[in-house]
């Protein structure tokens, strides 16, 4: 239930994929940002964008307490009920909620593929918010699907068929664009890890447990259509990482002491 890149081992540099490494391989990718982010016993986190729950449940097992935000009803009723399986609603609290009007201060604020959801008009208030609540000395984990510049500037005013029927709004950033609206905002990155064929991997897996589960998927209502556009959308991403022309990058981001953050 992660919808984002796993992070599988590897061997000269190419990632060892299977199913039956893709669970381990997705928690050692939200283990890895949470590392970064510096969360341990005793840190108060920021998750924007809950997803199914699972970085949340283990940043809570860590000792952390984490509030999550999101924007689906369904997505937050699931993460509780998997929340409180774990045992740990204690730790974890799940709110319907905008990124923009989330209040009060935290160690490290963490945010798994959603900030290509927010639209290119809105980047700047994105960091901005980022940079408001997080306490001095605190980190970011930031994970996102990156494209190369020249190409983000040459398509940001397009609409494309992803924009139609898979994220209406939303724009891959680049590498330069993520420093550039994280320094604008007294955001500067210290960490980038890289691992776009990881990604190729994950999409390659998920292309083919949907091909094998068929039957399925049109039990659950899904016509033919839609499975011809779902095989599309996975195999499109899956050549866009196998090219390089799409990137994933796990990026830590502090505040930069040479700017005046509390001003920000």
């Amino acid at each position: 239930m992660t919808y984002s890149s796993a992070d599988f081992d590897s061997v000269g540099g190419q990632p060892i994929a299977s199913w039956d490494l893709l669970a381990m391989a997705q928690r050692r990718k939200i283990d890895r940002l949470l590392d970064g982010a510096g969360v341990t016993a005793g840190t108060r986190v920021l998750e924007v964008g809950t997803g199914w729950g699972e970085l949340a449940i283990r940043a809570a097992a860590r000792g952390a307490y984490v509030h999550s935000i999101t924007l689906s009803e369904e997505q937050r009723e699931l993460a509780l009920r998997r929340v409180a399986a774990a045992g740990l609603s204690d730790r974890v609290t799940i709110e319907l909620r905008d990124y923009r009007e989330v209040t009060g201060k935290y160690d490290a604020v963490v945010s798994v593929e959603m900030i290509e959801a927010v639209g290119y008009a809105y980047w700047s208030e994105y960091f901005a918010v980022l940079n408001r609540v997080l306490h001095p000395g605190g980190s970011i984990g930031l994970q996102a699907i990156t494209m190369p510049h020249d190409r983000m500037l040459a398509t940001r005013n397009t609409y494309t068929w992803i924009h139609k029927y898979i994220f209406p709004g939303g724009l891959l950033p680049s590498v330069r664009s993520v420093g550039e609206s994280a320094r604008e905002h007294g955001l500067r990155i210290t960490d980038d890890h890289a691992f776009g064929p990881h990604y190729a991997e994950t999409l390659r897996l998920w292309r083919e447990r949907f091909d094998a589960r068929g039957d399925e998927v049109r039990e659950l209502g899904f016509d033919e259509m839609f499975g011809t556009m779902w095989r599309l959308y996975l195999a499109y991403s899956e050549a866009g990482f196998r090219s390089g022309y799409l990137d994933v990058h796990q990026f830590v981001i502090v505040k930069d002491p040479s700017v005046g953050n509390e001003a920000v």
